[in-house]
Protein backbone atom coordinates (compact mmCIF):
# COMPACT_ATOMS: atom_id res chain seq x y z
CA UNK A 1 0.00 0.00 0.00
CA UNK A 2 1.57 3.58 -1.29
CA UNK A 3 1.94 6.37 1.55
CA UNK A 4 -0.83 7.94 -0.56
CA UNK A 5 -3.36 5.71 -0.24
CA UNK A 6 -2.54 5.38 3.69
CA UNK A 7 -2.60 9.01 4.29
CA UNK A 8 -6.22 8.99 2.97
CA UNK A 9 -7.21 6.99 5.43
CA UNK A 10 -8.34 7.19 8.92
CA UNK A 11 -6.30 9.65 11.08
CA UNK A 12 -4.08 8.31 14.09
CA UNK A 13 -3.32 10.52 17.14
CA UNK A 14 0.09 10.95 16.88
CA UNK A 15 2.15 8.66 19.20
CA UNK A 16 4.42 10.75 21.74
CA UNK A 17 7.22 12.82 20.91
CA UNK A 18 10.15 11.01 21.00
CA UNK A 19 13.14 13.29 22.86
CA UNK A 20 16.27 11.15 22.50
CA UNK A 21 15.84 12.03 18.44
CA UNK A 22 17.18 15.48 19.26
CA UNK A 23 19.62 14.65 21.71
CA UNK A 24 20.99 11.96 19.42
CA UNK A 25 21.62 14.10 16.19
CA UNK A 26 22.59 17.16 18.41
CA UNK A 27 25.05 14.87 20.13
CA UNK A 28 26.30 13.73 15.99
CA UNK A 29 26.52 17.11 15.32
CA UNK A 30 28.40 18.65 17.85
CA UNK A 31 32.03 16.88 17.74
CA UNK A 32 31.65 17.26 13.91
CA UNK A 33 31.65 21.15 14.53
CA UNK A 34 34.76 20.47 16.82
CA UNK A 35 36.75 18.66 13.95
CA UNK A 36 35.74 20.31 11.33
CA UNK A 37 35.19 24.15 12.75
CA UNK A 38 37.50 24.74 15.47
CA UNK A 39 40.23 22.77 14.18
CA UNK A 40 41.52 25.33 11.53
CA UNK A 41 40.97 28.34 14.06
CA UNK A 42 42.51 26.54 16.89
CA UNK A 43 45.74 25.43 14.53
CA UNK A 44 45.82 28.87 13.02
CA UNK A 45 45.93 30.46 16.64
CA UNK A 46 48.94 27.56 17.70
CA UNK A 47 51.07 29.84 14.48
CA UNK A 48 50.80 26.86 12.15
CA UNK A 49 51.21 27.21 8.45
CA UNK A 50 48.66 27.58 5.75
CA UNK A 51 50.08 24.11 4.32
CA UNK A 52 49.60 22.45 7.90
CA UNK A 53 46.08 24.08 8.46
CA UNK A 54 44.87 22.94 4.92
CA UNK A 55 46.03 19.60 6.10
CA UNK A 56 43.00 19.50 8.65
CA UNK A 57 40.94 18.96 5.45
CA UNK A 58 41.66 15.32 5.92
CA UNK A 59 39.95 15.34 9.02
CA UNK A 60 37.04 14.51 7.03
CA UNK A 61 38.45 11.47 5.41
CA UNK A 62 37.08 9.32 8.49
CA UNK A 63 33.35 10.12 7.77
CA UNK A 64 34.27 9.42 3.34
CA UNK A 65 35.65 6.12 4.70
CA UNK A 66 33.03 4.82 7.56
CA UNK A 67 31.46 2.77 5.32
CA UNK A 68 34.30 0.47 5.20
CA UNK A 69 33.81 -0.34 8.94
CA UNK A 70 29.74 0.37 9.79
CA UNK A 71 28.80 -3.60 8.77
CA UNK A 72 30.52 -4.36 11.92
CA UNK A 73 27.90 -1.81 13.87
CA UNK A 74 25.30 -4.75 12.50
CA UNK A 75 26.95 -7.58 13.27
CA UNK A 76 27.84 -7.20 16.58
CA UNK A 77 26.53 -5.65 20.11
CA UNK A 78 23.45 -3.18 19.42
CA UNK A 79 23.49 0.51 18.16
CA UNK A 80 22.73 1.67 21.80
CA UNK A 81 25.65 0.15 23.88
CA UNK A 82 27.96 1.32 19.91
CA UNK A 83 26.28 4.86 20.95
CA UNK A 84 26.59 4.62 24.39
CA UNK A 85 30.27 3.57 24.35
CA UNK A 86 31.65 5.96 21.39
CA UNK A 87 29.82 9.00 23.84
CA UNK A 88 32.19 8.36 26.92
CA UNK A 89 34.92 8.18 24.39
CA UNK A 90 34.14 11.26 22.69
CA UNK A 91 33.90 13.35 25.59
CA UNK A 92 37.55 11.61 27.16
CA UNK A 93 39.20 12.34 23.91
CA UNK A 94 38.10 16.06 23.89
CA UNK A 95 39.11 16.25 27.53
CA UNK A 96 42.45 15.26 26.19
CA UNK A 97 42.68 17.73 24.19
CA UNK A 98 41.68 20.19 26.64
CA UNK A 99 44.75 18.81 28.91
CA UNK A 100 47.53 18.85 26.13
CA UNK A 101 46.33 22.48 24.69
CA UNK A 102 47.05 23.46 28.22
CA UNK A 103 51.00 22.81 27.55
CA UNK A 104 53.39 24.65 25.06
CA UNK A 105 54.49 23.17 22.14
CA UNK A 106 52.22 20.26 21.97
CA UNK A 107 50.33 21.47 18.56
CA UNK A 108 51.28 18.30 16.92
CA UNK A 109 49.91 16.07 19.84
CA UNK A 110 47.03 18.04 19.55
CA UNK A 111 46.66 17.09 15.98
CA UNK A 112 46.81 13.28 16.55
CA UNK A 113 43.81 13.74 18.74
CA UNK A 114 41.30 15.66 16.70
CA UNK A 115 42.48 12.56 13.81
CA UNK A 116 41.42 10.39 16.73
CA UNK A 117 38.39 12.68 17.12
CA UNK A 118 37.47 12.80 13.95
CA UNK A 119 37.32 8.78 13.84
CA UNK A 120 35.57 8.15 16.75
CA UNK A 121 32.97 10.96 15.82
CA UNK A 122 32.39 9.20 12.43
CA UNK A 123 31.97 5.89 14.28
CA UNK A 124 28.84 7.68 16.24
CA UNK A 125 27.28 8.92 13.39
CA UNK A 126 27.08 5.07 11.96
CA UNK A 127 25.24 4.55 15.21
CA UNK A 128 23.00 7.23 15.70
CA UNK A 129 21.82 6.62 12.17
CA UNK A 130 21.47 2.77 12.92
CA UNK A 131 19.86 3.45 16.41
CA UNK A 132 17.30 6.03 14.41
CA UNK A 133 16.38 3.62 12.00
CA UNK A 134 16.17 0.60 14.04
CA UNK A 135 13.85 2.39 16.42
CA UNK A 136 11.15 3.96 14.15
CA UNK A 137 9.07 2.79 11.32
CA UNK A 138 8.86 4.59 8.13
CA UNK A 139 6.33 6.91 8.79
CA UNK A 140 8.28 8.41 12.00
CA UNK A 141 11.25 8.97 10.06
CA UNK A 142 9.74 11.11 7.59
CA UNK A 143 7.83 12.54 10.64
CA UNK A 144 11.43 13.48 12.60
CA UNK A 145 13.18 14.29 9.96
CA UNK A 146 13.17 17.80 10.28
CA UNK A 147 13.71 17.37 13.97
CA UNK A 148 17.48 15.32 13.08
CA UNK A 149 18.31 18.53 10.75
CA UNK A 150 17.21 21.08 13.50
CA UNK A 151 19.45 19.24 16.28
CA UNK A 152 22.38 18.34 14.28
CA UNK A 153 22.64 22.11 12.84
CA UNK A 154 21.85 23.41 16.13
CA UNK A 155 24.92 21.52 17.03
CA UNK A 156 27.08 23.11 14.64
CA UNK A 157 26.38 26.02 16.01
CA UNK A 158 27.01 25.73 19.33
CA UNK A 159 29.99 23.67 19.07
CA UNK A 160 31.57 25.69 16.21
CA UNK A 161 30.27 29.28 16.78
CA UNK A 162 29.42 28.72 21.00
CA UNK A 163 32.35 27.14 22.04
CA UNK A 164 34.71 29.36 19.79
CA UNK A 165 33.00 32.26 21.39
CA UNK A 166 33.71 30.85 24.67
CA UNK A 167 37.33 30.32 24.14
CA UNK A 168 38.21 34.03 23.34
CA UNK A 169 36.54 35.00 26.54
CA UNK A 170 38.68 32.61 28.63
CA UNK A 171 41.14 30.14 26.75
CA UNK A 172 41.24 26.97 24.60
CA UNK A 173 41.92 24.55 27.59
CA UNK A 174 38.24 25.68 29.40
CA UNK A 175 36.76 25.97 25.76
CA UNK A 176 37.53 22.04 24.74
CA UNK A 177 36.82 21.01 28.55
CA UNK A 178 33.61 22.91 28.23
CA UNK A 179 32.36 20.81 25.13
CA UNK A 180 33.63 17.16 26.85
CA UNK A 181 31.65 18.10 29.52
CA UNK A 182 28.58 18.62 26.91
CA UNK A 183 29.22 15.00 25.52
CA UNK A 184 29.55 13.13 28.81
CA UNK A 185 26.16 15.04 29.61
CA UNK A 186 24.44 14.13 26.21
CA UNK A 187 25.99 9.75 27.38
CA UNK A 188 23.92 10.29 30.93
CA UNK A 189 20.68 11.40 29.28
CA UNK A 190 20.96 8.70 26.55
CA UNK A 191 21.71 6.09 28.95
CA UNK A 192 18.37 6.88 30.44
CA UNK A 193 16.17 8.22 26.98
CA UNK A 194 17.34 5.57 24.51
CA UNK A 195 15.41 2.77 24.53
CA UNK A 196 16.75 -0.79 23.60
CA UNK A 197 16.81 -1.04 19.50
CA UNK A 198 17.20 -4.82 18.74
CA UNK A 199 18.87 -7.48 20.22
CA UNK A 200 22.86 -8.43 19.35
CA UNK A 201 23.15 -10.52 16.54
CA UNK A 202 27.10 -11.32 18.28
CA UNK A 203 28.26 -10.04 21.49
CA UNK A 204 30.46 -7.18 21.47
CA UNK A 205 33.31 -8.84 22.88
CA UNK A 206 33.54 -11.27 19.97
CA UNK A 207 34.60 -8.21 17.90
CA UNK A 208 38.47 -8.25 18.30
CA UNK A 209 38.77 -11.79 17.34
CA UNK A 210 37.12 -11.11 14.45
CA UNK A 211 38.97 -7.97 13.31
CA UNK A 212 42.06 -10.37 13.90
CA UNK A 213 41.08 -13.18 12.52
CA UNK A 214 39.94 -11.26 9.41
CA UNK A 215 43.29 -9.53 9.38
CA UNK A 216 41.25 -6.00 9.36
CA UNK A 217 43.32 -4.21 11.54
CA UNK A 218 45.84 -5.12 9.33
CA UNK A 219 44.39 -3.48 6.00
CA UNK A 220 43.82 -0.35 7.72
CA UNK A 221 47.23 -0.16 8.97
CA UNK A 222 48.62 -0.69 5.59
CA UNK A 223 46.54 1.95 4.37
CA UNK A 224 47.57 4.42 6.62
CA UNK A 225 51.45 3.99 5.93
CA UNK A 226 51.13 4.19 2.26
CA UNK A 227 49.06 7.58 3.28
CA UNK A 228 52.52 8.73 4.81
CA UNK A 229 54.81 7.26 1.92
CA UNK A 230 52.35 8.93 -0.76
CA UNK A 231 53.13 11.94 1.51
CA UNK A 232 57.24 11.51 1.94
CA UNK A 233 57.17 10.43 -1.45
CA UNK A 234 55.30 13.22 -3.08
CA UNK A 235 57.39 15.93 -0.88
CA UNK A 236 60.91 14.04 -0.49
CA UNK A 237 63.96 15.40 -2.23
CA UNK A 238 64.52 14.46 -6.30
CA UNK A 239 65.79 10.69 -6.51
CA UNK A 240 66.17 7.38 -8.98
CA UNK A 241 63.82 7.91 -11.99
CA UNK A 242 61.79 4.90 -10.33
CA UNK A 243 61.29 6.81 -7.21
CA UNK A 244 60.05 9.90 -9.72
CA UNK A 245 58.03 8.19 -11.39
CA UNK A 246 56.00 6.75 -8.77
CA UNK A 247 56.11 10.04 -6.91
CA UNK A 248 54.43 11.24 -10.33
CA UNK A 249 51.65 8.70 -10.15
CA UNK A 250 50.68 9.27 -6.31
CA UNK A 251 50.90 13.28 -6.39
CA UNK A 252 48.22 12.81 -9.56
CA UNK A 253 45.48 13.21 -7.23
CA UNK A 254 45.43 14.37 -3.09
CA UNK A 255 44.23 11.36 -1.06
CA UNK A 256 40.98 12.24 -1.31
CA UNK A 257 40.82 12.20 -4.48
CA UNK A 258 42.43 8.67 -4.36
CA UNK A 259 40.09 7.68 -1.64
CA UNK A 260 36.96 8.89 -3.98
CA UNK A 261 38.99 6.89 -7.26
CA UNK A 262 39.42 3.81 -5.24
CA UNK A 263 35.87 3.63 -3.95
CA UNK A 264 34.08 4.79 -7.13
CA UNK A 265 35.79 2.27 -8.88
CA UNK A 266 34.90 -0.43 -6.20
CA UNK A 267 30.90 0.57 -6.68
CA UNK A 268 31.21 0.01 -10.25
CA UNK A 269 32.95 -3.33 -10.21
CA UNK A 270 30.53 -4.97 -7.69
CA UNK A 271 27.65 -3.71 -10.03
CA UNK A 272 29.01 -5.08 -13.28
CA UNK A 273 29.50 -8.46 -11.42
CA UNK A 274 26.72 -7.85 -8.76
CA UNK A 275 25.22 -11.40 -9.88
CA UNK A 276 28.43 -13.52 -9.65
CA UNK A 277 29.11 -12.26 -6.09
CA UNK A 278 25.85 -12.66 -4.92
CA UNK A 279 25.80 -16.04 -5.89
CA UNK A 280 29.39 -16.24 -4.21
CA UNK A 281 28.13 -14.86 -0.81
CA UNK A 282 24.43 -17.00 -0.74
CA UNK A 283 26.07 -19.83 1.57
CA UNK A 284 28.70 -17.52 3.31
CA UNK A 285 28.32 -16.53 6.68
CA UNK A 286 30.03 -13.02 5.96
CA UNK A 287 27.96 -10.29 6.74
CA UNK A 288 30.37 -7.66 5.80
CA UNK A 289 30.39 -8.68 2.41
CA UNK A 290 26.72 -9.59 2.27
CA UNK A 291 26.28 -5.53 3.98
CA UNK A 292 27.41 -4.10 0.83
CA UNK A 293 26.29 -6.80 -1.87
CA UNK A 294 23.04 -6.42 -0.69
CA UNK A 295 22.83 -2.79 -0.54
CA UNK A 296 22.97 -3.25 -3.86
CA UNK A 297 21.32 -5.50 -4.12
CA UNK A 298 17.77 -3.76 -5.48
CA UNK A 299 15.45 -2.17 -8.33
CA UNK A 300 17.25 0.91 -9.78
CA UNK A 301 20.37 0.56 -8.08
CA UNK A 302 22.74 2.75 -10.79
CA UNK A 303 19.66 5.15 -10.41
CA UNK A 304 19.94 5.35 -6.82
CA UNK A 305 23.80 5.78 -6.41
CA UNK A 306 23.75 8.38 -9.30
CA UNK A 307 20.68 10.05 -7.76
CA UNK A 308 22.54 9.77 -4.17
CA UNK A 309 25.92 11.27 -5.77
CA UNK A 310 24.64 14.16 -7.75
CA UNK A 311 21.64 15.88 -5.31
CA UNK A 312 23.84 18.00 -3.51
CA UNK A 313 26.78 18.95 -5.64
CA UNK A 314 25.05 22.22 -6.20
CA UNK A 315 24.61 23.17 -2.42
CA UNK A 316 28.42 21.83 -1.87
CA UNK A 317 29.46 23.95 -4.29
CA UNK A 318 27.21 27.13 -2.81
CA UNK A 319 28.98 26.28 0.47
CA UNK A 320 32.89 26.34 -0.34
CA UNK A 321 32.54 29.85 -2.48
CA UNK A 322 29.90 31.86 -0.05
CA UNK A 323 31.79 33.57 2.26
CA UNK A 324 34.98 34.31 -0.20
CA UNK A 325 32.48 35.73 -2.19
CA UNK A 326 30.53 37.83 0.36
CA UNK A 327 33.21 38.77 1.75
CA UNK A 328 34.54 40.47 -1.94
CA UNK A 329 31.09 42.50 -1.40
CA UNK A 330 32.15 44.04 1.96
CA UNK A 331 30.33 41.86 4.14
CA UNK A 332 32.02 41.36 7.15
CA UNK A 333 33.45 38.13 9.30
CA UNK A 334 30.93 39.40 11.94
CA UNK A 335 28.16 40.08 9.75
CA UNK A 336 28.88 36.64 7.89
CA UNK A 337 28.42 34.60 11.52
CA UNK A 338 24.84 36.90 12.44
CA UNK A 339 23.49 36.31 8.78
CA UNK A 340 24.51 32.84 7.87
CA UNK A 341 25.59 30.79 10.77
CA UNK A 342 23.13 31.86 13.13
CA UNK A 343 19.76 33.44 11.14
CA UNK A 344 20.20 31.39 8.22
CA UNK A 345 20.46 28.42 10.89
CA UNK A 346 17.65 29.11 11.98
CA UNK A 347 15.65 29.07 8.54
CA UNK A 348 17.41 25.89 7.05
CA UNK A 349 15.82 24.58 10.29
CA UNK A 350 12.57 25.91 9.79
CA UNK A 351 12.42 24.00 5.79
CA UNK A 352 13.85 20.72 7.36
CA UNK A 353 10.95 20.58 10.22
CA UNK A 354 8.39 22.00 7.09
CA UNK A 355 9.85 19.49 4.61
CA UNK A 356 9.64 16.43 6.76
CA UNK A 357 6.09 17.50 7.71
CA UNK A 358 4.87 17.90 4.30
CA UNK A 359 6.38 14.60 3.22
CA UNK A 360 5.12 12.69 6.60
CA UNK A 361 1.49 14.44 5.42
CA UNK A 362 1.60 14.01 1.61
CA UNK A 363 4.27 11.65 0.96
CA UNK A 364 7.23 12.39 -0.88
CA UNK A 365 5.71 11.12 -4.73
CA UNK A 366 3.41 14.62 -4.25
CA UNK A 367 6.11 17.04 -2.75
CA UNK A 368 9.42 15.70 -4.02
CA UNK A 369 9.40 18.53 -7.40
CA UNK A 370 8.78 21.74 -4.91
CA UNK A 371 10.98 20.77 -2.12
CA UNK A 372 13.81 19.55 -4.64
CA UNK A 373 13.42 23.04 -6.71
CA UNK A 374 13.38 24.95 -3.36
CA UNK A 375 16.60 23.46 -2.90
CA UNK A 376 18.14 24.82 -5.81
CA UNK A 377 16.86 27.43 -7.80
CA UNK A 378 18.44 29.47 -5.21
CA UNK A 379 21.35 29.38 -6.75
CA UNK A 380 20.18 31.46 -9.28
CA UNK A 381 19.58 33.84 -6.41
CA UNK A 382 23.57 33.78 -5.67
CA UNK A 383 24.49 34.13 -9.71
CA UNK A 384 22.31 37.66 -9.70
CA UNK A 385 23.73 38.73 -6.65
CA UNK A 386 27.25 38.29 -8.44
CA UNK A 387 25.90 40.28 -11.08
CA UNK A 388 24.31 42.89 -9.46
CA UNK A 389 27.75 43.27 -8.05
CA UNK A 390 29.83 42.77 -10.44
CA UNK A 391 31.54 46.37 -10.23
CA UNK A 392 32.18 45.29 -6.34
CA UNK A 393 33.76 42.09 -7.31
CA UNK A 394 36.31 43.96 -9.96
CA UNK A 395 37.39 46.63 -7.53
CA UNK A 396 38.29 43.73 -5.12
CA UNK A 397 36.13 44.61 -2.38
CA UNK A 398 36.35 48.40 -2.19
CA UNK A 399 32.68 49.20 -1.61
CA UNK A 400 29.46 47.13 0.67
CA UNK A 401 26.53 45.37 -0.53
CA UNK A 402 23.23 45.94 0.99
CA UNK A 403 22.64 43.69 3.38
CA UNK A 404 19.45 43.78 3.93
CA UNK A 405 19.11 41.98 0.13
CA UNK A 406 21.97 39.76 1.35
CA UNK A 407 20.66 37.94 3.94
CA UNK A 408 17.71 38.03 1.90
CA UNK A 409 18.96 35.72 -0.97
CA UNK A 410 21.17 33.72 2.01
CA UNK A 411 17.80 33.08 4.53
CA UNK A 412 16.09 31.64 1.00
CA UNK A 413 18.91 29.47 0.00
CA UNK A 414 18.90 28.27 3.69
CA UNK A 415 15.35 27.40 4.11
CA UNK A 416 15.61 25.92 0.47
CA UNK A 417 18.47 23.73 1.71
CA UNK A 418 16.61 22.62 4.36
CA UNK A 419 13.65 21.81 2.53
CA UNK A 420 15.72 19.66 0.71
CA UNK A 421 17.75 18.19 3.11
CA UNK A 422 14.01 16.59 4.38
CA UNK A 423 13.97 14.88 0.65
CA UNK A 424 17.35 13.46 0.80
CA UNK A 425 17.19 12.00 4.48
CA UNK A 426 13.92 10.31 3.78
CA UNK A 427 14.82 9.04 0.34
CA UNK A 428 18.06 7.38 1.42
CA UNK A 429 16.43 5.95 4.49
CA UNK A 430 14.01 3.98 2.12
CA UNK A 431 16.91 2.02 0.61
CA UNK A 432 18.12 0.77 3.68
CA UNK A 433 17.49 -2.99 4.49
CA UNK A 434 16.80 -4.03 8.36
CA UNK A 435 19.69 -6.39 8.49
CA UNK A 436 21.97 -3.70 7.56
CA UNK A 437 20.69 -0.20 8.89
CA UNK A 438 23.67 1.10 10.08
CA UNK A 439 25.89 -0.15 7.68
CA UNK A 440 23.46 0.62 4.89
CA UNK A 441 22.98 4.48 5.82
CA UNK A 442 26.27 4.60 5.84
CA UNK A 443 27.52 3.74 2.11
CA UNK A 444 24.39 6.10 1.19
CA UNK A 445 25.94 9.26 3.06
CA UNK A 446 29.64 8.53 2.44
CA UNK A 447 28.71 8.35 -1.32
CA UNK A 448 27.37 11.85 -0.90
CA UNK A 449 29.73 13.00 0.86
CA UNK A 450 31.99 12.04 -2.86
CA UNK A 451 30.51 15.16 -4.32
CA UNK A 452 31.24 17.32 -1.72
CA UNK A 453 35.05 16.56 -1.53
CA UNK A 454 35.02 17.13 -5.16
CA UNK A 455 33.34 20.41 -4.49
CA UNK A 456 36.31 21.26 -1.80
CA UNK A 457 38.72 20.40 -4.67
CA UNK A 458 37.39 22.34 -7.39
CA UNK A 459 34.82 24.65 -6.18
CA UNK A 460 38.18 27.32 -6.14
CA UNK A 461 39.46 27.05 -9.25
CA UNK A 462 36.44 27.21 -10.76
CA UNK A 463 35.61 30.30 -9.00
CA UNK A 464 38.57 32.04 -9.97
CA UNK A 465 38.79 31.19 -13.68
CA UNK A 466 35.24 31.90 -14.62
CA UNK A 467 34.17 34.82 -11.78
CA UNK A 468 31.76 34.62 -8.94
CA UNK A 469 28.31 35.38 -11.54
CA UNK A 470 29.33 32.28 -14.35
CA UNK A 471 30.51 29.58 -11.37
CA UNK A 472 27.15 30.36 -9.09
CA UNK A 473 24.98 30.05 -12.66
CA UNK A 474 27.07 26.77 -12.77
CA UNK A 475 26.50 25.45 -9.31
CA UNK A 476 22.66 25.60 -10.83
CA UNK A 477 23.23 23.82 -13.59
CA UNK A 478 25.32 21.05 -11.85
CA UNK A 479 22.46 20.29 -9.95
CA UNK A 480 20.02 19.29 -13.62
CA UNK A 481 21.21 15.45 -13.88
CA UNK A 482 20.23 14.63 -9.92
CA UNK A 483 16.89 16.41 -11.01
CA UNK A 484 17.07 14.69 -14.34
CA UNK A 485 17.46 11.02 -11.95
CA UNK A 486 13.97 11.62 -10.03
CA UNK A 487 12.12 10.72 -12.99
CA UNK A 488 13.46 7.06 -12.41
CA UNK A 489 13.65 6.76 -8.90
CA UNK A 490 12.21 3.95 -6.60
CA UNK A 491 10.51 4.00 -3.61
CA UNK A 492 9.06 7.55 -3.94
CA UNK A 493 5.51 5.89 -3.37
CA UNK A 494 6.00 5.11 0.26
CA UNK A 495 7.70 1.61 -0.70
CA UNK A 496 11.15 1.03 0.42
CA UNK A 497 14.14 -1.95 0.11
CA UNK A 498 12.65 -3.10 3.57
CA UNK A 499 9.58 -4.43 1.55
CA UNK A 500 12.18 -6.04 -0.53
CA UNK A 501 14.07 -7.73 2.04
CA UNK A 502 13.54 -11.64 3.56
CA UNK A 503 12.24 -11.19 7.63
CA UNK A 504 15.24 -12.11 9.71
CA UNK A 505 15.34 -12.59 13.05
CA UNK A 506 17.79 -10.03 14.85
CA UNK A 507 19.95 -7.84 13.69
Amino acid sequence: MTEEKRSAGTARPNPPFKPWVVSTYFAEGFPYSIVRMLSTVFFTDAGASLQAIGLTSLYGLPWNLKFLWAPLFDAFSTKRRWLLALEVVLAATVACIALVSAFPDTVAAVAVLFLVLAFFSANHDIAIDGNYLALLDKKQQARYVGYQAMSYRIAMVSGGTGILLFSSYTSWTAAFLLAAAVLAGLSLFHLLAVPPSEKPARPGRELGAYLLSRQVLFVFLLAAVLLWARSRLVRGPASHPAVEGIRWVLGIFSPAEWIILIFSTAILVMLLFLRQLKRRIENSDSFYARAFVDYLDQPSIGIILGFVLLYRTGESNILNMLYPFLSRIGVTRADYGIGYSFFGVIASIIGAMLGGHLISRYGLKRVVWPLVLAQNLPNLLYMVLAFLYRDLLASSGTGFADLSLVFGFIYLESFGAGLGTSVFMVFIMRTCKPAFKAAHFAIATSIMSLSATFAGIYSGVLADLLGFPVYFGLTFLATLPGMGLIFFLPYLDGSSAADLAPKEGGD
